[in-house]
């Protein structure tokens, strides 16, 4: 089976897909899952096509993180292999979030480009590193395989120059400190699928809500994006599972001279403490959060949807309107709470939904009176990528 292998690399997980090659690219993966618990015991979850599920551990010959990724790739290419023989993986694509300025495209990952991407760690400190990481990875067990990096900032080049720009001074502003946006590939996927859910409507002004663990908005006119809640990096914007969201930067300031706090604690409070996660004081889960009584829980939810209607507003005045609202992601996708939440608190932007289609978590949720497409698009980022690697090794 000709094929192309698809990695997206986290901390602690690696998720994959295998997509078959027989004259053109398969819309589903012959086999998907993912290696969870890297960087304690890692497990690998796999399921095929037909729907069959298996796990089993990952063996490790150390503790430290870097080696439980080789480790965890190494495994996942023998059990490939072993299940399936006539294996030929011709080319694999890597999700890396940061592509600075100058990478508004898919591109082969050569030692020169890898060597430039290692400059955006900084920006993206929980995602590049890993995401390089498994680009080396894999060059190391399957030496002169061509492997094809697709970016997360890619998608919102497009936006105008006013929407990347920070009230800094110009030479910081040369120097590639602007807002460059994220869940790119993401948002990729949802604009090329909306007309076949909307019709002609995606073309006009458009907020997608990629809400997961990671959360943003975006919005977009003639499917391009205009607007985006992240900025320089993806800790700006919508309030998440354990990142803060927009901070005022005068409290960065307050911690570092009254609380002595330094750079390494603030990135830890930033990313890894605040969120739903810091507000609830119980978990950065909205499943868990949605399913609790505690008041802590209910007013972390609140505080969620608060910020993604009130971002909302703000985008609408960047798309010139709002023809379509778009919820995607893993609370996007599955959380009808929150998005009957965000719903009647944008009532004043013509937002009305149908309840039973929500709770229903279907396609289109829009009540009859509703002025505005409301739409539920699951999101497929693993397919997204494929396509990119397909198309710039020209492999078909």
């Amino acid at each position: 089976m000709k094929a192309v292998l698809i990695l997206n690399a986290g901390s602690s997980s690696l998720k994959f897909a295998l997509y078959p090659l027989d004259g053109e690219l398969a819309s589903h993966p012959a086999i998907s899952g993912q290696v969870e618990g890297i960087g304690a015991t890692p497990e690998l979850t796999t399921r095929t096509a037909d729907g069959h599920k298996s796990s089993e551990p990952v063996l490790t010959s150390s503790d430290q993180l870097e080696q439980q990724h080789r480790d965890s790739l190494a495994h996942l290419f023998r059990w490939l292999t072993a299940n399936n023989p006539d294996l030929d993986i011709v080319a694999a694509g890597h999700r890396v979030v940061h592509g600075g300025e100058r990478y508004s495209a898919p591109v082969e990952l050569t030692p020169q480009v890898l060597a430039e991407l290692e400059r955006f760690v900084p920006l993206a400190p929980l995602h590049q590193p890993h995401n390089l990481r498994a680009v080396h990875a894999v060059a190391g067990l399957m030496p002169g395989i061509r492997q094809i990096g697709c970016f997360d900032t890619a998608f919102h080049r497009t936006q105008p120059v006013l929407a990347q720009t920070y009230a800094l001074p110009r030479a910081m502003t040369a120097a590639g400190i602007k807002r460059y946006g994220f869940h790119g590939l993401s948002y990729d996927y949802v604009a090329r699928a909306l007309p076949g859910v909307v019709g002609e409507r995606a073309h006009g002004a458009v907020v997608i809500c990629h809400l997961g663990n990671g959360s943003s908005a975006c919005a977009l006119r003639e499917g391009r994006s205009v607007a985006s809640t992240m900025g320089f990096t993806a800790v700006e914007g919508l309030m998440m599972g354990t990142r803060t969201g927009s901070l005022d930067p005068g409290v960065m300031l307050y911690l570092m001279e009254q609380k002595g706090m330094d750079a390494r604690a603030l990135t830890k409070l930033l990313y890894k403490e605040s969120g739903l996660l810091g507000v609830s004081g119980i978990s950065h889960d909205m499943r868990t959060l949605l399913a609790s009584d505690a008041p802590e829980a209910r007013e972390a939810v609140d505080l969620y949807c608060y910020r993604i209607a009130r971002e909302l507003g703000s985008l609408a005045a960047a798309a010139g309107g709002l023809d379509v609202l778009v919820f995607t992601g893993g609370i996007g996708e599955h959380a009808a709470q929150v998005r009957q939440k965000v719903a009647e608190q944008s009532a004043w932007l013509g937002v009305r939904i149908d309840l039973a289609a929500n709770a229903a978590d279907a396609s289109r949720i829009d009540g009859e009176e509703s002025r505005v497409a409301v739409a539920v698009v699951p999101t497929n980022e693993e397919l997204m990528i494929a396509r990119y690697t397909v198309e710039r090794l020209q492999l078909l």
